[in-house]
């Protein structure tokens, strides 16, 4: 990969000139008047406050023979506020330039150890890939690291061999690792869709509504073996609502009063709303369940099955066509079109095999807390029990969401157990 910089002006030569210590006002300006002091040139520039601790580094463009005074005027400047001055010269620093990482890796666990982060480099290093930056992105209520990785070959299968490797690694560490192309294309997302049931929802509403008629359990196995790709999703939809023939239609309204949201769902929706994110629900199960919820969360757009009523009463059946596994793709790529997006700019999040085609066709397919169908083919799997993990997956850090809360209000934590 060539890589372009700007040239020095006549004279200058190379350095990297750094301090750190405790972050206190003022250490950047007293930094950068002393570089002034001495006409130099600025190449780049990096500074981070690491839990109260100042990191700061320039690459410039210096006169060789102000090297002295420079570092000295820095160490004098600078003593007052606790900071370890060093300059390095060289043609060791003229060589190195910052990384164009080629992707991102995304980890989230609970806790994340020493262990698994050295086990995840070694992973990655047998690929020859390098580890460019880490930063944190979540304190709460999981830790999540990301990587910026630069892959010197990902090529053929657009790295399938090393995702396979992650995967694994992954499932043996009990850490969610998730790597996606870095730049543009990851922040062109602009359309986050979810499921429904087990997924913005905790449980599954055709087994809530079966409930009040006494057939919950039945329902429930079929249910399951639906999720895990073994039965025909239509098939089981209609056998399924046929136990509900009779129940009053008062009862869709008790069902939807009872409804609970994965936790970390209401933050999560209100964050990609902020941002300017379309957010829609394509669900197996019923729009007269949903709609209410929707219109709660202002999502965008929501699609879902239409239970039949006549005469009060549910009659065991739903009216047109149902929403599968192929449908729920479908709608992802209508909501796109309306939205003015490309396919590649769309996340899908779901957890069972009728979402398989959806995911598919996303740019970013994530599992949550999925069957091993759906984990088989997603571009990431969260396995923690938190919906705000998809804003960690799409690079949105704590901080942010956190801040944007404050700022309407509504920022707080809950103790977890």
């Amino acid at each position: 990969m060539a890589v372009f910089e700007v040239e020095l002006q006549e004279g200058l030569k190379h350095a990297v000139v750094s301090t750190t210590g405790p972050d206190r006002p003022g250490v950047s300006a007293a930094f950068f008047k002393v570089l002034a002091n001495h006409g130099v040139q600025l190449l780049d520039v990096s500074q981070v406050d690491f839990r109260g601790r100042l990191m700061l580094a320039a690459f410039v463009g210096m006169d060789p023979l102000a090297l002295t005074d420079v570092e000295r005027e820095l160490r004098a400047g600078l003593w007052e506020y606790g900071q370890r001055v060093t300059i390095e010269t060289g043609a060791e620093v003229q060589s190195v330039s910052r990384p164009r990482s080629t992707h991102v890796l995304v980890a989230l666990g609970n806790p994340v150890t020493a262990d698994q982060v050295s086990r995840l480099g070694q992973a990655l290093a047998g690929y020859g890939a390098n580890i460019d930056r880490i930063r944190g992105i979540s304190n709460y209520p999981v830790t999540g690291l990301e990587f910026r990785v630069t892959l010197p070959d990902y090529s053929p299968g657009d790295g399938r061999e090393i995702r396979k490797t992650l995967a694994e690694l992954s499932a043996e560490m009990g850490v969610d690792l998730a790597i996606e192309h870095a730049g543009l294309h990851r922040r062109a997302k602009r359309l986050v869709c979810f499921d429904c049931d087990s997924t913005l929802i905790t449980g599954e509403v055709i087994e809530m509504l079966a409930a009040h008629a006494g057939r919950e359990a039945e329902v429930a196995a079929v249910t399951e073996r639906a999720m895990r790709g073994e039965l025909d999703f239509e098939q089981s939809l209609r056998e399924r609502v046929a136990t509900l023939e009779g129940l009053e239609a008062s009862v869709i309204d008790e069902v939807a009063a009872s409804i609970e949201l994965t936790p970390g769902a209401r933050t999560t929706i209100r964050t990609l709303n902020s941002l300017g994110y379309r957010t829609a629900v394509v669900s197996g199960g019923f729009i007269q369940v949903l709609e209410g919820l929707a219109e709660e969360l202002e999502l965008d757009y929501v699609r879902a099955n239409t239970l039949e009523i006549a005469d009060g009463r549910l009659t065991g059946r739903v009216v047109g066509k149902i929403v599968d596994r192929r449908a729920k793709a479908e709608f992802l790529g209508e909501f796109a079109a309306d939205s003015g997006l490309a396919m590649s700019q769309t996340v899908a999040v779901g957890d069972g095999a009728n979402d398989i085609d959806m995911l598919s066709a996303a740019g970013l397919g994530i599992a949550f807390n999925a069957k091993p169908a759906l984990k088989e083919i997603a571009d990431a799997s969260v396995n923690h029990p938190f919906l705000d993990s998809v804003l960690y997956m799409l690079g949105i850090p704590r901080e942010e969401i956190d801040s944007a809360d404050e700022v309407n209000g509504q920022g707080h934590r809950v103790a977890l157990a």
